[in-house]
């Protein structure tokens, strides 16, 4: 699997799990920031992505697994995790499948399992997200086809996904894109994740399509959910839900923010996770770097 560590060399591990698609060189705070914070910052390219090999078949849950090897391999006890939109089913995986493991717990604009009882699933969803998940509740032959034309697109015109994000979002996500440090990682995040396949957007949108492997009430570390309000990839009803159902969560939905807020809002989030307190509920100005 590939992996890149930022930050502080001894400073409270914290697990970065990527969006979907994506990959470890996803938007993230500047090595100052997150020195400041005494954070060691630890991102990987779930199968399928970058330089990771793919695993057939796998689900949401199976990233537990992937996380505990690796820290394993780093000499770490215990961690934080955080997942922003497809990695935050990823990071509440880690939470559930590692109580011994993981101290806390963050998800960043995350989707609902698609079998929660309750949910209207596709309500203010984005209509091309729907079609995708749709598609792959018919199998991988439809969605890799219309993943694979996306992929070729990007790699071919890595500003093409971010013009088309720009294109379908809210005001408030716009000003997020727009900015010079956070477009140009968005563009090495989609094309080092889709450099060699779309095997991983394929089994991500698969994964999600599907059973998660695990419970979110069986997640016992404190967790937090932060949603915009206005988001139009993973609808605000879906943090809703899992409030609902994982103990000791803490949902903070801010008004006028949509997806790509959590941009703004992860260094807040970082601070929590390693000093449990501190002010979320308002967006701090991005740190690109």
């Amino acid at each position: 699997m590939a992996v890149e560590i930022w930050g502080k060399p001894d400073g409270t591990p914290v697990f970065l799990l990527h969006g979907t698609p994506g990959g470890r060189f996803q938007p993230r705070p500047r090595e100052k920031s997150l020195h400041m914070l005494g954070i060691r910052l630890i991102s990987f390219d779930r199968p399928g992505y970058g330089g990771s090999a793919r695993r057939l078949n796998r689900t949401v849950g199976d990233v537990a697994a992937d996380v505990a090897a690796i820290a394993d391999a780093l000499g770490l006890g215990v961690f934080a995790v955080v997942g922003r939109s497809g990695g935050a089913p990823h990071a509440l995986a880690c939470a559930a499948l590692l109580p011994d493991r993981v101290t806390r717990a963050a998800a960043l604009v995350g989707l609902a399992p698609r079998t929660a009882e309750g949910l209207d699933w596709f309500e203010g969803m984005i209509d091309a997200n729907v079609m995708a998940y749709t598609e792959a509740r018919a199998g991988h032959r439809a969605i890799t086809a219309r993943l694979r034309v996306a992929a070729r697109e990007i790699r071919a015109d890595p500003g093409s996904k971010v013009r088309g994000i720009y294109e379908q979002v809210p005001e408030s996500d716009r000003r997020v894109v727009g900015d010079n440090g956070i477009r140009r990682m968005l563009e090495r995040n989609f094309v080092e994740g889709l450099r060699d396949s779309v095997d991983g957007w394929v089994d991500d949108v698969m994964a999600f399509s599907i059973g998660w492997g695990f419970e979110v009430s069986a997640i016992t570390a404190p967790t937090l959910l932060w949603h915009g309000e206005n988001d139009v990839y993973s609808p605000v009803g879906h943090a809703y839900w899992l409030a609902g159902r994982i103990p000791h969560a803490d949902v903070w939905i801010q008004r006028g923010a949509a997806h790509f807020g959590a941009l703004e809002v992860l260094p807040r989030v970082l601070a929590w996770l390693v000093r449990g307190s501190g002010e979320v509920r308002s967006a701090a100005a991005p740190s690109p770097g």
